[in-house]
């Protein structure tokens, strides 16, 4: 393992001797952990409920692990055997960073302890030891040899990262099983916060941004994404068991219906990054297909207000009803538009959005034809029904019982796989390297013999299609459709912007980067809803940042990283991934 000795400076920017930085590390690591193991206040009115001792909760938990991730990245400084492949290189940055979350954790809690409570007074030894113990390893890891001269250089990945040492099939099968069971826990955890205990959730989100920050600049993710690309139907398919799985594992009918409305999103998000992120086509009105599948699933699924109050369709047969509904109508508003380029198609596409919109709120009968029971939508939609399996109703599976969140979230898994199979189908086939032709130049596409508008249309009516799929579902969920969340933007997603967003933040042009997107999206308003009025604000201001540093996404592919970053350092490893804009994409998770 290369050692930090071989980086631009031995000198760190606080001046201590080698070992000296190393001790400290590792002491204010190992206060860190003792200190969850204390109270860090007398009263158990602080969310978690921080009094007790021997017994780490809430906030606790994140400082513990945080020190258990700063004390292992201490561990490779000093050699220890078997810990090489944690920090291959031997870098200064992901100490720095596991630090950094250490630091993070523990001083948010010291100061919401102190806010929420009127003082100082209600802190207890605990969350002192865990602010000094914590910032003594910071201290310690700022001694560390510098990666460079500017700050840039302690939050990105060392360029001489050792290649990963070959491992049997099994074990890099083993590999991916438990990176995924991890994620698993992580997203279960997160998603698990009570949304009232919004200082948990920040100290959450402070550790997961940290700490996975801390692993990619040691080089682990891009290790990762190797093993995807060489297991790639393996670890499409541990990702999808470890999503069935939740339900199990989480067994709350509001967290099991925040994850419905997560993969409802997220299959949208989808349908919209094959026209923007594959073809390159800005659609501001996409939600309105989404719309259209909802509205057409719940006019023929037997509710008593619709118009078509008699008929009631089997689930297949309304599913393929919404389909051919948001086809058709992406087929309709397409074939006048798609020769238009840029910002005239985005203007087009977004009053396709507000004439839906406005459309379907008008249709009560007086306003115009009696067909969508004007704003107040159609309700009363009745719950699924498949080969005699009520979605409504709960079941028990293996000892555990599932309510009715939870089956419509198996079902939508399903839905979602299908969809991840179409879009990785679409995008690999021959239509999909004439949709990345055409986002890439449209003229020379063209004279090189591909016929741009019908490429252009075949994406524009299957993205349709796939959002009118998750509309079905939709429907079916939340018992009703109406006018309200199919606009632009608004509070209420999904709307266009938020859609749109989605694909943008978690990386255009990949499979893993919408749902990541949408994932973010959705759950964050719904933890921090202390935000309130101030939601907008902070996600703007987020967006903002993230496009200042990271324009390509969360989740990038190979090309667009290429385009934002003409030299510098790239997140996806250039060997062992498929030569091609989406293959790197599914290696990626």
């Amino acid at each position: 393992m290369a050692t930090t000795e071989t980086t631009t400076s031995v000198r760190g920017l606080i001046a201590l001797p080698q070992a000296a930085a190393r001790a400290l590390i590792a002491l204010g690591a190992v206060a860190t952990i003792a200190s969850t193991f204390m109270s860090w206040t007398y009263t158990a009115d602080f969310p978690g409920d921080l009094t007790y001792y021997g017994s780490p909760a809430g906030l606790q938990v994140l400082d513990l692990v945080a020190g258990a991730l700063t004390l292992l990245f201490a561990l490779t400084t000093w050699n220890v055997r078997g810990l090489g492949w944690l920090n291959p290189a031997g870098a200064t940055q992901p100490v720095v960073l596991a630090a950094t979350s250490a630091v993070a954790v523990s001083w948010f809690s010291a100061i919401a302890i102190a806010v929420d409570l009127k003082g100082l007074v209600a802190l207890d030894p605990g969350a002192y030891i865990a602010a000094v113990g914590s910032l003594i390893g910071l201290l310690g890891a700022l001694a560390l040899p510098k990666p460079g001269d500017t700050f840039k250089d302690y939050v990105t990945k060392p360029e001489n990262i050792p290649p990963a040492a070959k491992l049997p099939g099994w074990g890099e099968r083993l590999v991916i099983t438990a990176a995924t069971a991890v994620a698993l826990i992580v997203f279960t955890y997160g998603i698990g916060v009570d949304p009232d205990a919004s200082e948990t959730f920040l100290g959450y989100l402070l550790l997961v941004i940290f700490g996975a920050w801390a692993l990619l600049t040691a080089g682990l993710f891009d290790r990762f994404a190797e093993l995807n690309a060489r297991h790639k139907g393996f670890a499409t398919s541990m990702a999808f068991l470890a999503a069935a799985i939740f339900p199990f594992v989480e067994n709350n009918e509001h967290n099991a219906n925040l994850g419905v409305n997560i993969l409802v999103v997220a299959t949208v998000a989808l349908g919209l990054n094959i026209v923007v992120g594959l073809t390159g086509l800005l659609d501001l009105g996409y939600v309105a297909f989404l719309g259209v599948g909802a509205y057409a699933a719940a006019l023929v699924s037997g509710s008593e207000f619709s118009r078509f109050s008699g008929v009631q369709f089997p689930f297949w047969a309304a599913m393929l009803t919404g389909m051919a509904a948001s086809l058709v109508f992406g087929v309709l508003i397409g074939a006048p538009t798609l020769r238009l380029r840029g910002d005239y198609l985005a203007i087009v596409t977004l009053g396709f959005g507000e004439i839906f919109r406005i459309s379907v709120n008008n249709m009560d009968g007086s306003s115009g034809p009696n067909l969508t029971n004007g704003p107040n939508g159609i309700s009363m939609i009745p719950d699924l029904k498949i080969f005699g399996f009520n979605f409504g109703s709960s079941h028990d599976v293996g000892g555990m019982t599932l309510g009715r969140f939870a089956n419509y979230f198996l079902l939508m898994l399903l839905i979602t796989a299908l969809v991840v199979l179409v879009f990785n189908r679409a995008a690999d086939s021959r239509i999909g390297r004439s949709w990345i032709a055409i986002r890439e130049d449209e003229t020379a596409a063209t004279a090189m013999g591909i016929n741009g508008f019908r490429v252009k249309l075949i994406a524009f009516a299957l993205g349709a299609s796939l959002a009118g799929l998750a509309g079905t579902v939709s429907a079916h969920v939340g018992y009703s459709v109406n006018p309200a969340p199919y606009q632009f933007a608004g509070s209420v997603p999904p709307n266009s912007a938020f859609l749109l967003a989605a694909v943008v933040l978690g990386g255009m042009g990949t499979v893993n980067g919408p749902i990541l997107g949408a994932t973010l999206l959705y759950l964050l308003p719904e933890k921090l809803s202390f935000l309130k009025e101030y939601q907008l604000l902070a996600f703007g201001v987020a967006l903002v940042i993230l496009m200042r540093f990271r324009p390509e996404g969360i989740i990038a592919n190979r090309r667009r990283q290429l385009e934002f970053h003409e030299t510098g350092q790239l997140d996806i490893p250039e060997q062992g991934l498929p030569d091609t804009t989406v293959g790197v994409t599914k290696a990626g998770a």
